[in-house]
């Protein structure tokens, strides 16, 4: 079990790391497109558009990343007081009863959904946009199966938790 976290943490970790590679070039391209607009009255519809597929991109790899590291949003008002062997079956039971589930019908669904728009071609409609939606629409399954992958590794962690006899159930950690 450890190898199998120590290999899932490390794959969502570059993950996290990508997205950060990602947050740069989208401020970079916002950069260039505000010096283009304000100071050369230059618009390309291309760049803004580029700013919405990396900011789509930054998003969907990053709820993997925020997952694994515990980081998302979560209303806390009983689950800071339970032990972290409760905390542990919450988490459990949120992951596979939850988050799980609606990642894998995301994923089913999407994988049709990039197809189709890689079969007709798809791209932007508007005069001077980017070719070849497909790719965008690609993150989409990609991002799910990423996610399947960090609610895999909570799951191991949270089951580790469990069977750790440190973390008993007076709150111990």
């Amino acid at each position: 079990m450890d190898s199998v976290l120590k290999i899932t943490g490390k794959i969502i970790d570059a993950l996290g790391n990508f997205c950060s590679l990602l947050m740069v070039l989208m401020i970079m391209n916002v950069f260039y497109d505000v010096i283009m607009r304000y100071f050369f009255n230059d618009v390309s519809i291309g760049m803004q558009e580029l700013e919405w597929h990396l900011f789509a991109a930054m998003f969907m790899f990053g709820i993997a990343y925020t997952m694994k590291e515990d980081a998302h949003v979560r209303v806390d008002v009983f689950y800071d007081t339970l032990s972290a062997n409760k905390q542990a079956w919450v988490n459990i039971f949120g992951s596979l009863v939850f988050a799980l589930p609606i990642t894998l019908v995301i994923f089913y669904y999407s994988c049709d959904y990039t197809f189709d728009a890689y079969q007709m071609g798809e791209g932007s409609a508007d005069p001077g946009g980017l070719p070849h939606r497909w790719l965008v629409r690609s993150v989409i399954p990609i991002a799910s199966f990423f996610l399947v992958l960090a609610i895999i590794h909570v799951l191991l962690v949270q089951v580790k938790i469990l069977s750790t006899p440190a973390h008993s159930e007076t709150g111990a950690q």
